[in-house]
């Protein structure tokens, strides 16, 4: 029998939300490959489910990922999860994935929730086109060289923040963005499952004074551009007397401008008259 990584969601908060198959592929594969695993234990036993875990993360994922795919292709299954939602996405599960197909091995999707894109679709904004932007990173030049990346970015962005952190990245956010439109939603499919819908300076002074709690996802209002002011008609003729100066019949240089402003050739022509 040949050997496969499957990658399994995992819920994001309600145990319910996980899939008849994702119960099903838990049950069949021969060992777990688990972010944490205590957190995949509790999953588990709440399904009774018993199977071996190999705990696999940022810090060992070198060495643990040589041991997983040497059992895979020895032959068995392996299903990979993450302590919520989707596996490798924003998670180191994305190294054992290339790894496996340079090598050959097949990878099948189990797929579950994934909090930016469930949390994109309850927050009210923009959901044509979006970015996923993860973790900030916590290293100061790092941080800032990618907070002005997107100070042009017209997607809808989205963020994923720890609670302890939320203050300081709403503050960095407003001092990069300006006063945009955010919704800020916390504890995914929980109990307390929350959207607020206001603005970034609005946020800071929010979280002044109360305590973040839980998981959160930003999602935050793309550049919008600066906004053109209309062409009055004085301006218009003033543009189409400079393209006669440099020599353009009034006739063409009335055509051109109108061309550009939406105003009516006739008007112009008569006022450069």
């Amino acid at each position: 029998m040949s050997g496969k990584l499957y990658v399994v969601g995992t819920p994001i908060g309600n145990l319910s939300d996980i899939s008849p198959r994702g119960i099903k592929t838990l049950c069949e594969v021969d060992f777990i490959a688990a972010e944490d695993t205590r957190v995949t234990a509790k999953l588990l036993n709440h399904f009774d489910i018993k199977k071996p875990l190999v705990s696999y993360y940022e810090h060992n994922k070198r060495e643990k990922g040589t041991v997983i795919t040497d059992r895979i292709l020895s032959g068995e299954r392996c299903a990979i999860v993450t302590d919520a939602g989707m596996p490798c996405i924003s998670d180191p599960g994305e190294d054992l994935i290339r790894e496996c197909h340079l090598l050959g091995i097949p990878v099948e999707s189990v797929p579950g929730p994934t909090a930016f894109a469930t949390a994109l679709a309850i927050s009210g904004m923009d959901t044509g086109r979006f970015t996923f932007e993860g973790f900030l990173s916590v290293n100061k030049q790092s941080r800032k060289q990618h907070l002005e990346e997107l100070k042009n970015e017209k997607r809808t962005m989205i963020f994923y923040e720890a609670p302890h952190k939320l203050r300081n990245t709403l503050k960095d956010l407003y001092t990069f963005f300006g006063d945009r439109e955010i919704a800020i939603v916390k504890e995914l499919t929980k109990i307390h499952e929350t959207v607020l819908r206001t603005s970034l300076k609005n946020a800071n002074d929010i979280f002044e004074t109360e305590n973040p709690k839980g998981e959160y996802v930003l999602i935050l209002e793309g550049f919008k551009g600066e906004e053109k002011q209309p062409v009055t008609l004085e301006q218009a003729v003033k543009n189409a007397m400079e393209l006669t100066e440099k020599g353009m019949s009034i006739n063409e240089a009335a055509k051109t401008v109108a061309a550009e402003t939406g105003f009516k050739k006739s008007e112009i022509y008569k006022s450069l008259l």
